[in-house]
C-alpha cells in the first residue's frame, strides 16, 4: 500500500497522463495541492502555452474557500499568477503541493511556477522528478532560498516514465506506433475503438512533426489521416512507405489541404524530426519496432474474449495504461532497446 505521499502524487501521476503527449514540445506534468491531508485540487498542464499544473492547482485549491472570486473567470498565466501573488491572503501557508516535475524557473510564455510558489508562501513542495532542461530549472533553489521545505523523489520511476517523452524529444526525438486492438489482439475490421479514442488520437495528430504510414494500409483503408475530431483540424504531414510509388490519387489522405506527402522506401527522413507517430498494424510494426521509443495501444473492451491479448508479447514493456472510457483503454509501452 502506497504512503500518503505517494498516494498524493500517483493523484497528480495519473491527472498528467490524460494530456500524454498533447502539451509538445513541453512535459506533461501533473499537480495536487494538499492542506491538513484533504486535496484540495488535482491539475495538469494542458497544452503548451497555457497554464502550467502548478498554477492551475494553486487557482482550483484556491477556489475551493474563495468560490465567488474574480479568479475563477482569469484562464492566462500572467492573469492568475497576478491575482494570486496580490490576493493570496496567506492561504497556501498552510498548504503543500505535489509535483511531477521540478517547478520551473523561466519565464516564457508563462512565469516562472517556483516564483509563483514563492510568492504564495506554500508550506511544503514535494517533487517526482528533477527538470532535465537547464533553461527551466532552479526551481528546488529557489524555493530553498525562499525556506520552502522541498522533498524530491517522490514515486521517481512513474514520474520518470511520464517524463520519457519529452527527454527523447527534447534531447533527439520521440518516435511511437500507435495501434488500435480488441482484447483478443484483433487490429483488423473496421473502426475498432469509440469516438472518444479517435477524437484523442486526431488530437495527437495536430501536435505531431511527421505520420508514418505503410503504403499497403494506404492502398487497403483508403484512410484520410485528418485532424477532424480535434479542436483544430490541423492536418499532419505523411510519410508513405513504400517500394511501389504507384498509388490512386483518389485516396482521401492525399485530398487533405496545406500536408505535404512524401513517398519513400527508407526511413531516413524520420532522423530530421522531433516527434513522429507511425500507425499500421503488426507487419508495419516489425518493420519500425527498432525506431520506436513507445508502443501506444487504444484496446477496446466492446467485446469480451476468452483469450486476452498480452501486450507485452509485442517486445516493449508497460509503462502506464488508463481507461478513456468504460469501453477503450489506452496502454503504453515502451522499447527498453531505445533507452
Amino acid at each position: 500500500m502506497l504512503d500518503k505521499h505517494s498516494q498524493f502524487m500517483k493523484l497528480a501521476i495519473d491527472e498528467a497522463w490524460k494530456y500524454q503527449l498533447l502539451t509538445y514540445p513541453n512535459p506533461a506534468v501533473g499537480a495536487c495541492v494538499v492542506k491538513n491531508e484533504t486535496v484540495l485540487s488535482v491539475q495538469a498542464h494542458k497544452q503548451a502555452g497555457m497554464p502550467h499544473a502548478e498554477v492551475l492547482a494553486l487557482k482550483d485549491a484556491y477556489l475551493k474557500e474563495y468560490p465567488d472570486s474574480p479568479l475563477s473567470d482569469i484562464d492566462d498565466s500572467f492573469g492568475i499568477h497576478n491575482y494570486l501573488y496580490k490576493n493570496h491572503k496567506n492561504f497556501f501557508k498552510e498548504c503543500e503541493i505535489y509535483v511531477t516535475l521540478e517547478p520551473c524557473n523561466h519565464t516564457g510564455k508563462t512565469p516562472a511556477c517556483a516564483m509563483l510558489l514563492e510568492s504564495v508562501g506554500i508550506k511544503k513542495v514535494y517533487i517526482g522528478t528533477l527538470d532535465p532542461n537547464s533553461q527551466a530549472s532552479g526551481g528546488i533553489q529557489r524555493l530553498n532560498k525562499a525556506s520552502i521545505e522541498v522533498v524530491t523523489g517522490i514515486l521517481k520511476e512513474q514520474t520518470d516514465n511520464l517524463l520519457y517523452p519529452f527527454t527523447k524529444w527534447h534531447s533527439d526525438k520521440f518516435v511511437f506506433f500507435k495501434m488500435a486492438m480488441r482484447e483478443d489482439g484483433s487490429v483488423t475490421g473496421g473502426y475498432i475503438t469509440t469516438k472518444d479514442s479517435l477524437s484523442l488520437v486526431h488530437e495527437i495528430r495536430t501536435k505531431i512533426d511527421l505520420m508514418v504510414i505503410g503504403g499497403e494500409t494506404v492502398r487497403v483503408d483508403r484512410p484520410t489521416l485528418d485532424a477532424r475530431y480535434a479542436k483544430v483540424n490541423k492536418p499532419c504531414n505523411i510519410l508513405i512507405y513504400s517500394h511501389n510509388k504507384e498509388f490512386d490519387e483518389t485516396i482521401p489522405l492525399f485530398k487533405v489541404p496545406n500536408r505535404d506527402i512524401d513517398i519513400v522506401n527508407k526511413l531516413d527522413i524520420i532522423d530530421q524530426k522531433n516527434f513522429v507517430m507511425v500507425e499500421g498494424g503488426y507487419k508495419m510494426l516489425e518493420s519500425v519496432k527498432q525506431l520506436c521509443d513507445y508502443l501506444i495501444l487504444f484496446v477496446s473492451h466492446k467485446k469480451n474474449f476468452d483469450k486476452k491479448f498480452e501486450c507485452e508479447s509485442l517486445g516493449f514493456s508497460k509503462v502506464y495504461s488508463y481507461k478513456i472510457n468504460h469501453l477503450d483503454e489506452i496502454v503504453y509501452l515502451k522499447n527498453n532497446m531505445r533507452d
